[in-house]
């Protein structure tokens, strides 16, 4: 797949969670292609400020980690991401128009201003959501063995998915499988 579809993908998955960037976040989404996996999807994007540096930035939840992503003309391009099991907390302060989200992990503090208040709650409670789940979901998945496959077999056996020819097709070819192995 060529990087630009992969952006074009990204763009479509932005859209579809109704995230608008501004033309400031143009080229920190351009480099996302090549942040993200292949198939890692973005859950929430927020953008706003580094406080520290005061650098136009942009956060990405994603459906396995948090990633700050600052791509600067002079400065070239730095990204820092967390996985959700490392993120202590973070929390959003509303100010008068916008919000600021600050994020602790066990190391580092990571301070954004400049975000819009309805997007700062809402990424913060997409970032929570994934910081209380158990961290086996995201180990990656297991292969399925030949037997939960015979086991899947028998179930469709059962519920007349498969007819009892075609059930003993199938687990006569996950045993020669087996067997070559």
């Amino acid at each position: 797949m060529s990087e630009k579809s992969r952006l074009d993908e990204i763009k479509d998955e932005l859209e579809k969670l109704d995230i608008n960037p501004t033309i400031f976040a143009r080229k920190e989404i351009r480099e996302l292609p090549e942040i993200l996996s292949a198939d890692e999807k973005i859950v929430y994007l927020v953008e706003g400020r580094n406080k520290t540096s005061k650098h136009h930035i942009i956060l990405v939840a994603t459906d396995r980690r948090l990633i700050f992503v600052d791509k600067e003309f002079m400065y070239g391009l730095k990204v820092e991401d967390f996985s959700y099991d490392k993120v202590s907390s973070i929390q959003y302060e509303k100010e008068l128009m916008l919000a600021s989200i600050d994020i602790h992990t066990a190391d580092n503090i990571i301070e954004i201003d400049g975000v819009g208040k309805y997007f700062a709650e809402l990424f913060c409670e997409k970032v929570r959501d994934f910081m209380s789940r158990p961290k086996e979901y995201f180990q990656p998945k297991h292969q399925p063995t030949v037997l939960d496959q015979l086991e899947h077999l028998g179930k469709l056996k059962e519920n007349g998915v498969l007819t009892e020819e075609e059930f003993s097709d199938q687990k006569k070819k996950l045993i020669e499988k087996l067997n070559q192995k």
